[in-house]
């Protein structure tokens, strides 16, 4: 249940915060972003609870199993997860391209390329947020256990809290700065249609968040 809620909300944002291209608002796009996003979130809960699942049904309860699945292998697993949501969710942007720009910022077309790069690095930031922020705070609580510095569970509790919301503040400005908002892309890379209206050598795109 925590994983779709997390998946949901992560998911809004994402369908919020894409590219808002004109022509891709020409396309019946709500009731199939919706429609993807729903799917792609009940996936990704699924998938990010089902080690927990394995290890409960087959009753694995050594304290390397313990340690993988209950605290090494959620964060990876939440942000591959994370990134599949947004690729999913944002789908209809390299599908039906979003418009790339001139330095003036004159729109010179819609690019089914700049629309993939745009997605992809959206999908990369968000798998380095939310997997490090997931991994880096159970890792450093696994060494408090041993150490034994929290003496009871709501003191470790408190101290997971505290390197959860300090990592999360740390990497949400490295994650948004990652890739440059207005993204860069080479004329080169662009469709025949859009290397016979400009002579720019690079062209540029709103990436999305």
């Amino acid at each position: 249940f925590l994983q779709f809620v997390f998946h949901t909300y992560t998911t809004g944002f994402t369908l919020l915060n894409g590219n808002g291209t004109t022509k891709v608002k020409e396309y019946p796009l709500q009731q199939k972003q919706i429609s993807y996003g729903l799917g792609a979130i009940s996936y990704a809960a699924c998938i990010g609870a089902l080690p927990l699942v394995f290890m409960n049904r087959y009753t694995l309860k050594s304290s390397l199993t313990q340690l993988v699945v209950k605290k090494l292998l959620p964060a990876p697993l939440l942000g591959l997860m994370s990134a599949f949501t947004v690729a999913v969710v944002r789908s209809p942007e390299f599908e039906n391209g979003i418009e790339v720009m001139d330095r003036n910022g004159k729109v010179v077309g819609v690019s089914q390329k700049a629309g993939e790069k745009a997605v992809k690095e959206t999908a990369l930031s968000r798998a380095v947020l939310f997997g490090t922020t997931f991994f880096l705070p159970a890792l450093l609580t696994y060494f408090v256990e041993r150490a034994k510095f929290a003496k009871t569970p709501r003191a470790l509790a408190s101290v997971r809290m505290f390197m959860i919301t300090s990592v999360l503040a740390g990497m949400l400005p490295v994650s948004l700065s990652m890739f440059p908002q207005c993204g860069e892309i080479k004329r080169a890379d662009l469709e025949p249609e859009i290397l016979s209206s400009t002579e720019e050598t690079e062209l540029f795109y709103n990436r999305g968040i």
